[in-house]
């Protein structure tokens, strides 16, 4: 009879120092996102000289970067000192179904990351962390900057593609005959919906220099001849007429003003029969543990923006002129927060 014995539970000094030391993991994921290192072991492993001559680094510096990653499960080093894929390196790839390479670049080595490293300035302040250090707001900087902007573009449809799963999965939009993607981007949200709903036709509305490259992702879909694409500025003016409007992860972008605005917009741009629907994390209360109350602050360091609970949506949805009718939980951190315009 063997005799085992329960592992003892970690120590509190020994969950700390994890948690203090968790940003050396994610600077090596960033270092191997940007080389693109999955992508080169895509069809077989190679050896830390193979893949620093590919990268035009140092190979025995990034084969210590390498092992430590192979560690904790990103990419395995065999016998023979080759690296080889996993399903977690698996993600970064470029070609990846749902590829995280560029939401690995963007949140932990490029603005995001500078960014956060002053975050003392919001605690402290109040302000924004981002545009104390840049001097520009985040779309400035975008449009200043386009290689980080494309990389942030890319990064949001690979993020897009993985709750797209889930919204679809559970909630129904059958009925709605004419769906209007409000801040879409390139069009993923729609490129998802459409196929699934052969009734339904979509309006894609975001700025203009957004929007412009929008056609391709269309007509990989299938669905290019059922869009209309509209550029525009959603504190202005949104396409009317449609029978549901969604804003997937825009809301959280802004402070309640501003957030009540834009909403206020879409009120005026929608028929009375006509739903709002808002794909937003729903931060739970208590120490519940959850995402919104870390993306939370990423709004706060990049945007001035942040995620709400359940009763803040009822009264920003209030204050624009609509009701909450029910919040829809989906298998991803995104909830569908729908309404309805109050008569």
């Amino acid at each position: 009879m063997t005799d085992t014995q329960t592992p003892p539970a970690p120590q509190p000094g020994d969950v700390m120092m994890q948690m203090i030391f968790s940003f050396w993991t994610t600077r090596a994921l960033y270092a191997a996102a940007k080389l693109g290192i999955a992508d080169l072991v895509k069809d077989e492993p190679q050896t830390a000289e193979q893949l620093a001559a590919a990268t035009k680094t140092h190979a025995p510096s990034l084969y210590r970067v390498l092992r430590a990653l192979a560690s904790v499960g990103v990419f395995a080093e065999d016998a023979q000192g080759r690296f080889a894929q996993t399903p977690l390196s698996d993600t970064l790839r470029s070609d990846a179904p749902v590829s995280l390479r560029w939401t690995a670049m963007v949140e932990l080595g490029q603005e995001h990351f500078v960014a956060w490293s002053n975050l003392m300035h919001g605690i402290e302040t109040g302000g924004i962390a981002f545009e104390d250090h840049y001097k520009m707001n985040c779309w400035e900087y975008y449009a200043q900057n386009p290689e980080h902007a494309q990389n942030f573009n890319n990064s949001m449809t690979g993020f897009t593609a993985l709750v797209n799963q889930a919204l679809l999965a559970a909630y129904d939009f059958s009925g709605v005959n004419t769906l209007v993607d409000v801040a879409g981007s390139l069009g993923a949200m729609l490129a998802a919906v459409l196929p699934r709903y052969p009734q339904m036709r979509g309006v894609l509305f975001d700025q203009p220099h957004v929007v412009a490259d929008a056609g391709p992702l269309l007509d990989a879909a299938g669905v290019r001849a059922r869009c209309e694409i509209v550029g525009g500025d959603f504190f202005k003016e949104v396409p009317a007429g449609g029978d549901a409007y969604f804003l997937k992860f825009i809301i959280h972008d802004w402070a309640d003003e501003p957030a009540a605005a834009i909403l206020r917009t879409v009120h005026r741009a929608m028929p009375a029969h006509g739903k709002l629907l808002l794909g937003e994390m729903v931060v739970p209360p208590g120490n519940e543990p959850s995402m919104s109350k870390f993306l939370d602050l990423n709004m706060m360091v990049m945007l001035g923006g942040r995620e709400r609970t359940a009763e803040e949506f009822r009264a920003l949805f209030e204050q624009a002129g609509f009701r909450l009718t029910r919040i829809v939980p989906t298998h991803s951190p995104m909830c569908v927060i729908e309404g309805e315009k109050i008569p």
